[in-house]
């Protein structure tokens, strides 16, 4: 069957290209006047860096971003340069995003700004890892761990570098896990709304569905993070062999793989938003995205193929990763590792007097989230290299 590309409606177009004639943005477009700062006498935007090309370029310069390059996206153990990793993600989550933002009139440096520190705290080995890291930290302080939360901590806390409150709030309530129909933003918050947002979630794993973005542009950056993994997985899948093609999958209005999803998802959003205060898909796209994720679940996130190995040989290899550590941090053991995540954060001109006055579960849970997958096993091997956990990797030729 040949692909199905929706097109914009005429009238969005000729709306669209009028306005852009005319030089006109959405009156709902957060204007870089709007930023707010921790510390409002630093980082003033100047015409060279506007304020949220600032934001930008903080997160790109944050020695966390380089470790976006070795952690699982979807697929964890194969040695494949054609399977996404988190740091591809990031970016097709940007190019997404602003596109979207640019058709609506919508500040994209804003969006950029979003889109790429939103995984920044981010675990190894994908969701498996923070599901695991959570149960730990859980079982030892009552507190969650959730991969946006910790995104926020690490540009707001760990990486103390005055990030806008904008961008901070759009990486906090990014979680692209939880489909909405209409993304309504929810303006006016304060560093005092942001704190007690994130404090919330570390209390109750339940509060995460209900954080909101104060800007358009966070909303825009939540629903393109669905929009960038839901057929981008899929794939993946087929690279990884772990399906042999699409056929598994329902043939929706949406399509069913990666191109002509993002297609007509960002055509449908744009039809039914210009103009708008909110973010709205029509029912019929809606109930598409949700069957399209539903399956993705069915057939590879929660495929026994994939889940069997994190259970059976990286969630234990985390618990005893983090005793080691956290006893290598009670004992003062200054050759550790964990001493070797204090001069990191020192020689990159970060956090260290907060992290160094963290409770000690804080510091071992936030070290071992800024682990590459390749980092984590080698520490692993540097603890116990007799013990009884190890990961195959898929090489090229399997």
């Amino acid at each position: 069957m040949q692909p199905k590309y929706s097109r914009l409606l005429p009238q969005v177009e000729e709306q669209i290209l009028s306005d852009r004639a005319a030089h006109a943005v959405s009156p709902w477009r957060c204007d870089d006047s709007a930023a707010v700062r921790r510390d409002t006498a630093r980082d003033r935007a100047t015409l060279l860096r506007p304020a949220f090309v600032r934001d930008i370029e903080k997160i790109l310069n944050n020695p966390y971003y380089n470790r976006y390059n070795d952690k699982t996206q979807v697929f964890s153990f194969y040695k494949n340069d054609d399977i996404s990793r988190r740091g591809l993600h990031v970016q097709l989550v940007s190019r997404i995003a602003r596109d979207i933002g640019g058709l609506l009139g919508l500040n994209t440096d804003l969006i950029e700004a979003i889109a790429l520190g939103h995984d920044i705290g981010h675990t190894p080995f994908g969701h498996a890892g923070e599901r695991f890291l959570s149960e730990i930290h859980f079982s030892r302080t009552g507190c969650y761990f959730n991969h946006n939360v910790h995104s926020a901590r690490v540009l707001d806390k760990i990486t103390p570098w005055n990030v806008s409150l904008q961008v901070l709030d759009g990486v906090l309530c990014h979680n692209g896990e939880f489909e909405q129909h209409e993304y309504r933003p929810q303006p006016a918050k304060t560093f005092a709304d942001f704190d007690r947002e994130m404090e919330a979630c570390y209390q109750e794993q339940a509060n995460i569905r209900l954080l909101v973005p104060m800007t358009l542009e966070g909303c825009v950056v939540r629903i393109s993070d669905m929009i960038a993994y839901v057929g981008k997985d899929r794939q993946d899948a087929v690279r990884a062999r772990l399906k042999t093609d699409y056929s598994g999958f329902s043939d929706l209005s949406i399509g069913t793989q990666n191109a002509q999803m993002i297609n007509n998802i960002v055509v449908d959003i744009v039809n039914n938003s210009y103009n708008k205060p909110y973010l709205l898909l029509s029912p019929e796209i809606f109930a598409d995205l949700r069957t399209a994720k539903r399956e993705n679940y069915e057939q590879i996130y929660f495929n026994p193929a994939v889940e069997q190995v994190y259970n059976d040989s990286i969630r234990p290899m985390m618990h005893q990763v983090y005793e080691r550590l956290l006893q290598d941090l009670k004992d003062g053991r200054k050759s550790s590792p964990i001493y070797g995540y204090f001069d990191y954060l020192r020689e990159n001109h970060m956090g260290i007097s907060f992290s160094e006055s963290e409770p000690p579960d804080n510091v071992v849970t936030d070290f071992i989230a800024s682990m590459t997958d390749d980092y984590f096993v080698d520490i692993y091997r540097l603890f116990f290299p007799k013990g009884r956990y190890d990961i195959h990797y898929h090489s090229y030729f399997d």
